[in-house]
């Protein structure tokens, strides 16, 4: 898992690739070092919604995996590797509420009606 901080410069349409498969792409720049980078992820399937509550200009937190995968061309025998930056969950940074399939934060307390003794109403 890895994750970067940038402004969010371009978000694209969502696009059906097959009938099963369907992929969205976003630009973030990374201003962090004397270079800019301006890094592409996409976002596939279920998750291509996590991007409609984001505008460009915003600055966001990414989280994402890296994938890569070989390509050999059927024709001329040629083989070829592809990288991409997979998100899976975003955030507004500085926001404690992030856009994903996240579980819920446990609580950080006991709950106010649990008894102080060791007593339960249980059978077992």
């Amino acid at each position: 898992m890895f994750s970067i901080s940038g402004k969010l410069t371009v978000k694209k349409d969502t696009e059906q690739v097959t009938d099963k498969f369907r992929k969205r792409e976003f630009v973030v720049t990374d201003e962090s070092s004397q270079y800019p980078q301006e890094i592409l992820f996409q976002l596939v399937q279920d998750k291509v919604d996590l991007l409609d509550p984001f505008n460009e200009g915003e600055q966001i937190k990414v989280n994402f995996n890296l994938r890569g995968r070989r390509w050999t061309n059927p024709k001329t025998n040629e083989t070829r590797f592809f990288n991409s930056l997979d998100a899976w969950r975003l955030e507004k940074e500085g926001s404690a509420a992030p856009a994903g399939n996240d579980l819920p934060p446990m609580p950080t307390s006991e709950p106010a009606n649990m008894p102080d003794d060791d007593s339960d109403d249980l059978p077992f």
